[in-house]
């Protein structure tokens, strides 16, 4: 199966975001990728108050025009994340959308964990505009193969990953839209680190740099194989698209010959009764 990460440079601006994604991603088909996954903030990227004020409900232009080109080409589309307004919620919720073949919507992931950190003296509050959710969703491309979303932040917590592989993720999307600094710290590492560990191919298109208020983004989108190559990357600056094979029979020897997932004691894993951190 090819598979591609399409890396772009948003803004404020939804409909010229929209149209640069729309580019990479014909391109990125044409060249024969079956599953396209785009980045975190496709629609909207920039401070509080434009999250809020530019939200849409998944019945809006970005959800539609997603539906509607993934169906014109043929192809799993992964619309990375949007703001989404949902009737009785105060907060937007930061979502990303899987959409088939045939243009219909095949799961909506809402990401779990909020970024809520101080970087360098930047302190990003993810939780002013966007509510956490509480749901594990696993997909399945329209050729069958288990495909598992999560969001940015997301990678550092390791147990989602888990529970998307022993549900059946085969392939785990990755949108984001990393600082520089943590991105140059960690980026590569977790990602080849969740691919290794679960034993799935994982796709991670990100925000190129834009240094600004929520922009100062570290780029680098890359598909990593269960064995933790690289198979491609990104620069850090700029927008474009990049394309791997996923071999599937390698992944099927690979769980066979360390099977690391099968291999799990269960029975062992207990959660502590108080959390210290």
């Amino acid at each position: 199966m090819r598979a591609a990460a399409v890396q772009l440079q948003s803004t404020s601006d939804t409909e010229a975001n929209l149209a640069t994604a729309e580019r990479h991603t014909r391109a990125a088909a044409a060249e024969g990728a079956e599953l396209v996954v785009l980045p975190e903030r496709l629609d909207i990227r920039g401070a509080t108050a434009d999250y809020l004020a530019g939200a849409e409900p998944l019945d809006g232009r970005p959800i539609t025009w997603a539906r509607e080109l993934a169906h014109e080409l043929g192809i799993d589309l992964v619309a990375g994340s949007v703001a989404e307004r949902r009737e009785g919620h105060e907060r937007v919720s930061n979502t990303s959308v899987h959409v088939g073949p045939d243009g219909e919507i095949r799961a909506v992931y809402r990401k779990i964990h909020m970024f809520d950190i101080e970087v360098d003296g930047v302190v990003y509050r993810e939780s002013e505009h966007s509510e956490p959710a509480d749901e594990v969703v696993l997909s399945e491309t329209a050729n069958g193969v288990g495909l598992g979303l999560t969001i940015c932040y997301d990678l550092r917590f390791p147990e989602l990953y888990r529970i998307l592989a022993l549900r059946g993720a085969r392939v785990i999307t990755v949108p984001a839209n990393f600082t520089r600094v943590t991105g140059e710290a960690h980026w590569e590492v977790l990602l080849r680190a969740r691919a290794i560990e679960d034993q799935v191919f994982v796709i991670a298109p990100g925000q190129g740099n834009l240094r600004g208020t929520e922009r100062d983004s570290y780029g680098n989108s890359m598909i990593v194989d269960p064995w933790g190559e690289v198979l491609a990357r990104s620069p850090m600056d700029g927008d474009g698209f990049i394309a791997a094979d996923l071999d599937l029979a390698r992944q099927d020897e690979l769980r066979e010959k360390l099977p690391s997932l099968a291999n799990r004691v269960g029975a062992a894993y207990k959660w502590p009764e108080e959390v210290r951190a």
